[in-house]
């Protein structure tokens, strides 16, 4: 085997005492599972398959590195031409042309209202706000979703094929799941969420869509059931390959690749040596992408995770102990999109603190809780986690003291991330926190912070009125297959 990339120079002097280099192969992007399949799979493969055989998560066989001087050529670049350059190097099986196309087309002012894409919004103390929420659903989701629509769109046509996507959501991936998917050829969405646990604007966005590709489905339980079902039909291969299921998830790793490329971004923008970056963490794949930026050599000292009641994000990195909610255990929140006690993503950050061991990683995942030996616990330091947690009265303490000392209204999930942002502020250092959505689409909470409603952009007046299409389902799996079986011809 040889030295994994960045390896020091003496590991692969001594592998190749001795050798000849006679000719230089091009380096070749290709995907394992955490759980041990190391069958070799390239991007296009892994994205409209979601989850591995074996029900692990995809992961790049290595991280490819970038230098300083790779940053400084990049510093110059628009957004889009930034994520042709970070998505090529994970991307070989499209051709450099079209993929760049589909990164100008996709971010593009007309789509998030800005030619920045994400500009970083300075508040006081040495923190900013990375502004994330300027696309269509008004949610960071929409910055992987736009992305994945156009990828999902452009290899299905390639392959004469459809696909039918089955996705969870705990607020905004559905909505901009389904804006990004609506009327995209040779696509259908069936999108669970927890009945009555999303706020009335979430609910809203989804449900009003009469588009007839996209399916509503309303569960009985909690995120985590909704996770669990798409799981669990992910595992089922004979009904996956019958009825073409894929993911929107960020299970699935074009989501999450996606996500990293705004870290370089917001870095770039921030010239700075160093940053760190908060990141309110629900399923882990925001803060996970942030994980993959640094293993890339982005200059990052810390990621923050900020979780809010339901801690149990929180309590594994201070303590090594990961110890998962029952669904009647995990709280109902003002910041309902973090209300998950399983983040899936967080199996791919544990994959590499276990140094790649799947065998190892299989056998914490498969316990109902586990608890890291000392010694991998003292391994996180190595990779800058740490975090924190916050309340409903910190939510609403931090919405009301960013207005007062910045005249800046924030979203319930941007708060958690503030709160805990501040207690982690290292002079010198810029701290960036990671914007989760528009304050308008928690309504409630910013009237009982600062006594009036917030701000709606064109267009989303009334948007709880309009009429809506979703089904009510119990939190079982064999009723998701029946619905998705009975409306696949539709």
């Amino acid at each position: 085997p040889l030295p994994p990339r960045g390896a020091p120079p003496a590991a692969w002097q001594s592998q190749f005492r001795g050798v000849r280099l006679v000719a230089a192969v091009p380096y070749t992007m290709r995907y394992l599972s955490t759980l041990g399949d190391v069958t070799p799979r390239a991007f296009c493969d892994i994205l409209l398959e979601g989850l591995a055989p074996d029900g692990g998560l995809y992961m790049p066989l290595r991280y490819p590195r970038v230098d300083a001087a790779t940053l400084e050529r990049w510093r110059s670049l628009a957004y889009a031409d930034l994520a042709f350059e970070i998505l090529s190097l994970f991307i070989d099986d499209i051709p450099a042309a079209d993929l760049h196309a589909i990164c100008r087309r996709v971010y593009s002012k007309q789509v998030f209202g800005t030619d920045a894409i994400t500009p970083l919004k300075p508040l006081q103390g040495g923190v900013s706000l990375v502004a994330l929420s300027n696309g269509p659903t008004l949610a960071f989701k929409d910055m992987a979703m736009q992305l994945l629509g156009a990828l999902f769109e452009y290899e299905l046509g390639r392959r004469s094929e459809s696909l039918n996507i089955l996705g969870a959501t705990s607020g905004d991936t559905g909505s901009a799941a389904e804006y990004a998917m609506r009327g995209k050829r040779g696509i259908r969405v069936f999108m669970l969420s927890p009945h009555g646990r999303m706020s009335p604007f979430q609910q809203a966005q989804m449900f009003s869509l009469q588009d007839a590709n996209i399916h509503n489905l309303a569960v009985e339980g909690v995120f985590d059931d909704c996770q669990d079902i798409v799981k669990a039909v992910g595992n089922d291969l004979a009904f996956k390959r019958k009825h073409r299921i894929g993911t929107v998830n960020s299970i699935n790793w074009a989501r999450l690749v996606a996500q990293v490329v705004y870290y370089f971004a917001a870095y770039l923008q921030a010239k700075a040596e160093v940053v760190d970056f908060a990141v309110p963490s629900g399923n882990f794949g925001n803060i996970c992408a942030g994980h993959v930026a640094r293993m890339m050599g982005l200059p990052i000292g810390r990621l923050v995770c900020a979780t809010n009641e339901n801690d149990v994000l929180d309590e594994f990195f201070r303590t090594g102990s990961y110890r998962p909610r029952s669904s009647a255990q995990t709280h109902e929140t003002s910041s309902p999109s973090m209300d998950i006690s399983k983040a899936s993503n967080f199996e791919r950050f544990v994959f590499d603190l276990l140094n790649r061991d799947g065998a190892r990683l299989r056998q914490l995942f498969t316990q109902p809780s586990f608890a890291l030996s000392a010694a991998e616990h003292a391994r996180i330091a190595e990779f800058g986690f740490v975090s924190g947690r916050s309340t409903h009265a910190d939510r609403i303490a931090t919405i009301r003291d960013t207005w007062q000392r910045s005249k800046t209204v924030i979203d319930t999930h941007t708060a958690d991330g503030l709160k805990v942002a501040r207690e982690h502020r290292r002079d010198g250092v810029p701290m960036l926190v990671l914007e989760t959505a528009l304050p308008a689409k928690f309504a409630a909470a910013i009237v009982e912070a600062l006594g009036h409603e917030p701000q709606r952009p064109p267009g989303f007046e009334g948007i709880e009125a309009l009429p809506k299409r979703f089904s009510v389902l119990p939190a079982d799996v064999n009723a998701v297959k029946r619905y998705i079986e009975s409306h696949v011809s539709d």
